[in-house]
């Protein structure tokens, strides 16, 4: 678990690995569905850093859902390139997480794919929304009060369409 003392103002290194061969479609990249799976497994080490990981639905009875998400791929990322996720915090109640994930190069540093997400707070004996523990939101409110000044990512609350003069 992580210190909740203080955060930095930055978002957080949630995860870090590489590009894994069956990530990789006849294009010669990353498949479009695996950048939702590197994202998710950034959620989940996040989740996991703030005490709601692995163990949380057995330990304590709640989990998380995904309630709506939007993917950019921004740029290829191919095999066996090292890739870093950052995750920030825009907001949280007492049942949700607005998150937002970048993913970049893990050596270059380049964007690669940004993932917005709102997640909500499960008790998993109803399967129905319900209230985040007093710590775990006291740790979200936190991370996101050290988050609330950096600058809101171009991409957040983007709407898909094709534009048109």
């Amino acid at each position: 678990m992580i210190s909740t003392d203080l955060f930095a103002p930055e978002p957080l290194e949630t995860y870090r690995a590489t590009i894994k061969p069956e990530w990789i479609d006849f294009n010669g990249h990353m498949n479009v569905g695996y950048y939702v799976v590197a994202f998710d497994l950034g959620s989940i080490a996040f989740l996991n850093a703030v005490g709601m990981g692995l163990d949380y639905p057995k330990k304590r009875g709640g989990s998380t859902f995904g309630l709506e998400m939007h993917v950019t791929y921004d740029r290829e990322i191919h095999l066996d390139a090292p890739f870093v996720i950052h995750t920030r915090v825009l907001d949280c109640d007492a049942k949700r997480i607005h998150m937002y994930h970048e993913m970049r190069h893990g050596a270059d540093g380049w964007g690669a794919a940004t993932n917005e997400i709102i997640t909500m707070h499960i008790d998993m004996s109803t399967r129905r929304s319900a209230p985040f523990p007093d710590d775990i939101l006291e740790t979200l409110n936190k991370i996101k009060d050290a988050h609330a000044d950096l600058p809101i990512p171009s991409g957040v609350g983007r709407k898909i369409g094709i534009r048109r003069r």
